[in-house]
């Protein structure tokens, strides 16, 4: 059973930045893909960002693409994700999730973290 504890949210101003970060316990982490997806009020979960078991490969929502980048440090169990560029429309809790297969869709996670608010201000 893996845990997934993420920490990084906060209040920031368009344009800000922040980094997130999801730390992994009881598990081996480097055996799994992992992901950010995020939610905002009224709106189904949607995806962020993934990244394979090695570091190797990474893939980005449209919407992110260019302004968020994920990564990992499987010496640390950690997955980040650094937000530049931030907008109102981000504004969301921020999930991680680990999984075998990995990639866009949250089927393909069996773990999840119980998020991180962030809220972007004009």
């Amino acid at each position: 059973q893996v845990q997934l504890v993420e920490s990084g949210g906060g209040l920031v101003q368009a344009g800000g930045s922040l980094r997130l970060a999801c730390a992994a316990s009881g598990g081996t982490f480097s055996r799994y893909a992992m992901g950010w997806f995020r939610q905002a009020p009224g709106k189904e979960r949607e995806f962020g960002a993934a990244i394979s078991w090695s570091g190797a490969s990474t893939y980005y929502a449209a919407s992110v693409k260019g302004r968020f980048t994920i990564s990992r440090d499987n010496d640390k169990n950690t997955v980040y994700l650094q937000m530049n560029s931030l907008k109102p429309e981000d504004t969301a809790v921020y999930y991680c999730a680990a999984g075998g297969r990995g990639g866009s869709s949250a089927r393909n996670y069996e773990y999840w973290g119980q998020g991180t608010q962030v809220t972007v201000s004009t």
